[in-house]
Protein backbone atom coordinates (compact mmCIF):
# COMPACT_ATOMS: atom_id res chain seq x y z
CA UNK A 1 0.00 0.00 0.00
CA UNK A 2 2.67 2.32 1.01
CA UNK A 3 4.66 1.95 -2.32
CA UNK A 4 1.08 2.63 -4.60
CA UNK A 5 0.57 5.43 -2.16
CA UNK A 6 4.49 7.35 -2.50
CA UNK A 7 3.97 6.30 -6.69
CA UNK A 8 0.12 8.52 -6.68
CA UNK A 9 1.64 11.56 -4.96
CA UNK A 10 5.14 11.31 -7.04
CA UNK A 11 2.61 11.08 -10.01
CA UNK A 12 0.49 13.79 -8.97
CA UNK A 13 3.30 16.37 -8.40
CA UNK A 14 4.99 15.49 -11.15
CA UNK A 15 2.19 16.78 -13.79
CA UNK A 16 1.48 20.57 -14.17
CA UNK A 17 -2.45 19.40 -13.60
CA UNK A 18 -1.82 19.04 -9.89
CA UNK A 19 -0.61 22.67 -9.26
CA UNK A 20 -3.56 24.15 -11.53
CA UNK A 21 -5.85 22.36 -9.30
CA UNK A 22 -4.53 23.24 -6.11
CA UNK A 23 -4.01 26.84 -7.39
CA UNK A 24 -7.38 27.02 -8.49
CA UNK A 25 -8.69 25.84 -5.83
CA UNK A 26 -7.25 28.24 -3.06
CA UNK A 27 -7.55 31.34 -5.76
CA UNK A 28 -11.51 30.49 -5.89
CA UNK A 29 -11.71 30.41 -1.76
CA UNK A 30 -9.32 33.30 -1.61
CA UNK A 31 -11.52 35.47 -3.76
CA UNK A 32 -14.72 34.93 -2.01
CA UNK A 33 -13.04 35.74 1.67
CA UNK A 34 -11.44 38.60 0.75
CA UNK A 35 -12.68 40.20 -2.95
CA UNK A 36 -15.99 39.76 -4.19
CA UNK A 37 -17.86 42.43 -1.89
CA UNK A 38 -21.03 40.28 -1.41
CA UNK A 39 -19.23 37.49 1.06
CA UNK A 40 -15.53 39.18 1.89
CA UNK A 41 -14.99 39.27 5.37
CA UNK A 42 -14.16 42.88 5.33
CA UNK A 43 -17.74 43.68 4.63
CA UNK A 44 -19.09 41.90 7.91
CA UNK A 45 -19.68 43.01 11.30
CA UNK A 46 -17.96 40.13 12.74
CA UNK A 47 -15.12 37.41 12.34
CA UNK A 48 -15.76 34.16 10.43
CA UNK A 49 -14.57 31.36 8.12
CA UNK A 50 -17.95 30.73 7.19
CA UNK A 51 -17.39 31.50 3.71
CA UNK A 52 -14.50 29.17 3.08
CA UNK A 53 -16.86 25.98 4.53
CA UNK A 54 -19.61 27.71 2.09
CA UNK A 55 -17.96 27.87 -0.87
CA UNK A 56 -15.56 24.51 -0.82
CA UNK A 57 -17.82 21.66 -0.94
CA UNK A 58 -18.59 23.20 -3.99
CA UNK A 59 -14.95 23.47 -4.94
CA UNK A 60 -14.31 19.89 -3.80
CA UNK A 61 -16.90 18.69 -6.63
CA UNK A 62 -14.69 19.99 -8.95
CA UNK A 63 -11.30 19.56 -7.52
CA UNK A 64 -11.48 16.03 -6.59
CA UNK A 65 -12.52 14.89 -9.50
CA UNK A 66 -9.79 16.17 -11.33
CA UNK A 67 -7.65 14.16 -8.73
CA UNK A 68 -9.53 11.32 -8.63
CA UNK A 69 -10.43 10.54 -12.46
CA UNK A 70 -6.72 9.45 -13.31
CA UNK A 71 -6.54 6.91 -10.60
CA UNK A 72 -7.65 3.84 -12.85
CA UNK A 73 -8.70 5.05 -15.79
CA UNK A 74 -5.68 6.28 -16.49
CA UNK A 75 -4.05 3.18 -15.38
CA UNK A 76 -6.75 1.02 -17.47
CA UNK A 77 -6.13 3.68 -21.14
CA UNK A 78 -2.17 3.41 -20.74
CA UNK A 79 -2.14 -0.44 -19.79
CA UNK A 80 -0.10 -0.03 -16.08
CA UNK A 81 -3.03 -1.52 -14.53
CA UNK A 82 -2.07 -4.96 -15.16
CA UNK A 83 1.16 -4.17 -14.77
CA UNK A 84 0.29 -3.21 -11.46
CA UNK A 85 -1.76 -5.83 -10.64
CA UNK A 86 1.66 -8.74 -11.21
CA UNK A 87 3.31 -6.70 -8.36
CA UNK A 88 2.95 -8.93 -4.91
CA UNK A 89 0.49 -6.27 -4.34
CA UNK A 90 -3.42 -7.05 -2.98
CA UNK A 91 -6.79 -5.14 -4.48
CA UNK A 92 -7.02 -4.15 -0.85
CA UNK A 93 -3.38 -2.30 -1.03
CA UNK A 94 -3.95 -0.63 -4.46
CA UNK A 95 -7.44 0.90 -3.73
CA UNK A 96 -6.39 1.96 -0.58
CA UNK A 97 -2.74 3.18 -1.68
CA UNK A 98 -4.75 5.17 -3.85
CA UNK A 99 -7.80 6.11 -1.88
CA UNK A 100 -4.98 8.03 0.99
CA UNK A 101 -2.88 9.39 -1.50
CA UNK A 102 -6.05 11.38 -2.75
CA UNK A 103 -6.87 12.05 0.57
CA UNK A 104 -3.35 13.35 1.36
CA UNK A 105 -3.89 15.69 -1.19
CA UNK A 106 -7.11 17.06 0.04
CA UNK A 107 -5.15 18.34 3.27
CA UNK A 108 -2.36 19.57 1.32
CA UNK A 109 -5.03 21.59 -0.62
CA UNK A 110 -6.61 22.51 2.88
CA UNK A 111 -3.13 23.36 4.53
CA UNK A 112 -2.88 27.02 2.90
CA UNK A 113 -6.28 28.32 4.20
CA UNK A 114 -4.88 28.30 7.66
CA UNK A 115 -3.43 31.76 6.77
CA UNK A 116 -7.18 33.09 6.11
CA UNK A 117 -7.83 31.83 9.98
CA UNK A 118 -4.70 33.57 11.24
CA UNK A 119 -5.64 36.78 9.03
CA UNK A 120 -8.76 36.96 10.24
CA UNK A 121 -7.79 35.97 13.82
CA UNK A 122 -5.56 38.76 13.77
CA UNK A 123 -7.93 41.07 12.41
CA UNK A 124 -10.54 40.47 14.70
CA UNK A 125 -11.73 43.34 17.34
CA UNK A 126 -10.75 42.46 19.85
CA UNK A 127 -7.81 40.13 18.53
CA UNK A 128 -8.57 36.33 18.09
CA UNK A 129 -12.38 37.06 18.15
CA UNK A 130 -13.43 33.85 16.35
CA UNK A 131 -15.28 30.96 16.71
CA UNK A 132 -12.20 28.67 16.70
CA UNK A 133 -13.90 25.43 17.94
CA UNK A 134 -16.60 26.37 15.21
CA UNK A 135 -13.76 26.76 12.78
CA UNK A 136 -12.14 23.14 13.80
CA UNK A 137 -15.12 21.51 13.77
CA UNK A 138 -15.53 23.27 10.43
CA UNK A 139 -12.09 21.56 9.07
CA UNK A 140 -12.82 18.04 10.06
CA UNK A 141 -15.96 18.48 8.52
CA UNK A 142 -14.39 19.34 5.36
CA UNK A 143 -11.60 16.62 5.63
CA UNK A 144 -14.55 14.17 5.98
CA UNK A 145 -16.32 15.33 3.06
CA UNK A 146 -13.03 15.31 0.90
CA UNK A 147 -12.80 12.05 2.25
CA UNK A 148 -16.65 10.73 0.97
CA UNK A 149 -15.88 12.31 -2.40
CA UNK A 150 -12.60 10.88 -2.70
CA UNK A 151 -14.08 7.12 -2.06
CA UNK A 152 -17.12 8.13 -4.60
CA UNK A 153 -14.08 9.60 -7.22
CA UNK A 154 -12.20 6.32 -6.54
CA UNK A 155 -15.04 3.85 -7.50
CA UNK A 156 -16.22 5.72 -10.70
CA UNK A 157 -12.58 5.54 -12.13
CA UNK A 158 -12.77 1.77 -11.53
CA UNK A 159 -15.26 1.66 -14.01
CA UNK A 160 -14.38 3.63 -17.04
CA UNK A 161 -11.21 3.98 -19.15
CA UNK A 162 -12.05 7.33 -19.85
CA UNK A 163 -10.95 10.21 -17.68
CA UNK A 164 -13.34 12.95 -19.09
CA UNK A 165 -16.04 10.46 -18.42
CA UNK A 166 -15.10 9.91 -14.82
CA UNK A 167 -14.55 13.51 -14.05
CA UNK A 168 -18.59 14.22 -14.79
CA UNK A 169 -19.94 11.13 -13.68
CA UNK A 170 -17.99 12.01 -10.55
CA UNK A 171 -18.71 15.49 -10.44
CA UNK A 172 -22.25 14.80 -11.02
CA UNK A 173 -22.34 12.20 -8.43
CA UNK A 174 -20.99 14.39 -5.14
CA UNK A 175 -23.67 17.14 -6.24
CA UNK A 176 -26.16 14.63 -6.03
CA UNK A 177 -25.22 13.04 -2.81
CA UNK A 178 -24.76 16.16 -1.47
CA UNK A 179 -27.44 18.44 -2.59
CA UNK A 180 -30.40 16.51 -3.66
CA UNK A 181 -31.96 14.91 -0.82
CA UNK A 182 -32.27 18.31 0.90
CA UNK A 183 -34.11 18.90 -2.33
CA UNK A 184 -36.57 16.17 -2.08
CA UNK A 185 -37.32 16.75 1.40
CA UNK A 186 -38.80 20.18 0.69
CA UNK A 187 -41.35 18.96 -1.66
CA UNK A 188 -44.97 19.72 0.28
CA UNK A 189 -45.58 16.21 0.11
CA UNK A 190 -42.84 15.26 2.63
CA UNK A 191 -43.30 18.21 4.72
CA UNK A 192 -44.12 17.58 8.33
CA UNK A 193 -43.81 13.82 7.58
CA UNK A 194 -40.31 12.16 5.81
CA UNK A 195 -38.62 15.83 5.56
CA UNK A 196 -36.06 15.19 8.17
CA UNK A 197 -35.25 11.58 7.22
CA UNK A 198 -35.11 11.81 3.75
CA UNK A 199 -32.77 15.43 4.22
CA UNK A 200 -30.61 13.34 6.80
CA UNK A 201 -29.83 10.80 3.69
CA UNK A 202 -27.73 13.92 2.55
CA UNK A 203 -24.02 15.10 3.31
CA UNK A 204 -25.07 18.15 3.46
CA UNK A 205 -27.10 17.55 6.77
CA UNK A 206 -24.55 16.14 8.48
CA UNK A 207 -21.55 18.39 7.08
CA UNK A 208 -23.90 21.55 8.21
CA UNK A 209 -24.15 19.89 11.80
CA UNK A 210 -20.15 19.06 12.00
CA UNK A 211 -19.41 22.76 10.66
CA UNK A 212 -21.47 23.87 13.76
CA UNK A 213 -18.78 22.64 15.95
CA UNK A 214 -20.73 19.79 17.18
CA UNK A 215 -18.92 16.52 16.67
CA UNK A 216 -21.98 14.28 16.88
CA UNK A 217 -21.38 10.44 16.85
CA UNK A 218 -24.31 9.73 14.04
CA UNK A 219 -22.51 11.97 11.80
CA UNK A 220 -19.10 9.92 11.76
CA UNK A 221 -20.38 6.85 11.41
CA UNK A 222 -22.69 8.63 8.47
CA UNK A 223 -19.57 9.58 6.81
CA UNK A 224 -17.46 6.49 7.77
CA UNK A 225 -20.46 4.39 6.35
CA UNK A 226 -20.29 5.99 2.63
CA UNK A 227 -16.78 5.90 2.17
CA UNK A 228 -16.65 2.10 3.40
CA UNK A 229 -19.40 1.79 0.69
CA UNK A 230 -17.51 3.08 -1.61
CA UNK A 231 -14.47 1.80 -1.20
CA UNK A 232 -16.57 -1.76 -0.90
CA UNK A 233 -17.65 -0.76 -4.27
CA UNK A 234 -14.78 -0.16 -5.85
CA UNK A 235 -12.92 -3.78 -4.60
CA UNK A 236 -16.09 -5.18 -6.28
CA UNK A 237 -15.18 -3.55 -9.10
CA UNK A 238 -11.85 -4.39 -9.56
CA UNK A 239 -11.85 -7.81 -8.35
CA UNK A 240 -14.63 -8.53 -11.44
CA UNK A 241 -12.82 -6.74 -13.79
CA UNK A 242 -9.16 -8.99 -13.07
CA UNK A 243 -12.00 -12.10 -13.20
CA UNK A 244 -12.76 -11.55 -16.47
Amino acid sequence: MISVFKKELNQFFSSLTAYIVLVAFLILTGSFIWIFSSTSVMNYNYASLGQLFAIAPIAFMFLIPAITMTSFSDERQSGTLELLITKPLSDLDIILGKYFATLALIVIALIPTLAYYYSIYQLGSPKGNIDTGAVIGSYIGLVLLGAIFASIGIFISSLSSNQIVSFITTAFSCFALFWVFDFISSMPSLYGKLDNLVKSLGIEYHYENISKGRIDTRDIVYFLSLIFLFLWLTFVSLNRRNNL
